[in-house]
């Protein structure tokens, strides 16, 4: 029989995914919104513009999720796997915008076939901090790396997570090939949004805990 705790902790993580959920919505409309004012006033290959867009697009909801990992820890919660995931994609943020301003700097054409990777690391480079700190909270709570890898594997938000890593990139650079580019930031917003299957993971918790 499932003990009232265990049904409360449930029922707390569903929410917490949730939450999660939410924060990509916004930050997919954030991007939207942002591509279409900066095309209205004929900012359409603006490199700050797509920093912006591609930042909302891809990591607007790295940083609601980060707002609440640290609400989380404010109000003295116990630690869950959303939170240790919000905390995760908070800390990947600044790296896709290295990958960004440094592949211009050495005349990387961002907008053909050979800047594909750049919406990628916007989109899902938060992911890798996910599964990061995924792992860590999955040691923590069982007390040894073997049992945490042996959760992790069992564990299918983790699993959803490192696959879209792995198929994300294939598609971008599919798409380049067959001659799609971002030579607007609305284009810009939608092929990072597409990439963007970070809420893929949340779903999976969320529909995990109904």
């Amino acid at each position: 029989m499932v003990s009232h705790e265990s049904r409360c902790h449930s029922c707390n993580e569903q929410e917490e995914f949730g939450e999660l959920l939410r924060y990509t919505g916004a930050g997919f409309a954030g991007g939207l919104i942002a591509g279409a004012v900066l095309d209205h006033f004929g900012f359409h290959q603006s490199a700050l513009g797509q920093w912006l867009v591609r930042t909302l697009s891809g990591e607007g909801e790295s940083l609601f999720e980060g707002i609440y990992a640290i609400r989380q820890r404010i109000r003295g919660s116990a630690g869950s796997m959303a939170e240790a995931y919000g905390w995760g994609k908070l800390s990947g943020m600044v790296f896709p915008w290295i990958i960004d301003w440094g592949s211009r700097m050495v005349g990387i054409d961002v907008y053909g076939v050979e800047g594909f990777y750049i919406p990628f690391f916007y989109a899902l480079s938060d992911q890798f901090g996910a599964n990061v700190a995924g792992l860590i909270f999955l040691r923590n709570k069982t007390g040894t790396w073997g049992r945490a890898l042996s959760e992790y594997v069992r564990h299918p938000v983790m699993l959803s997570s490192a696959a879209i890593v792995l198929v994300v990139p294939i598609g971008l650079l599919t798409a380049r090939l067959l001659g799609f580019s971002p030579t607007t930031q609305t284009l810009t917003a939608v092929e990072t949004i597409v990439a963007n299957l970070c809420w893929v993971p949340p779903l999976i918790g969320w529909l995990m805990r109904k």
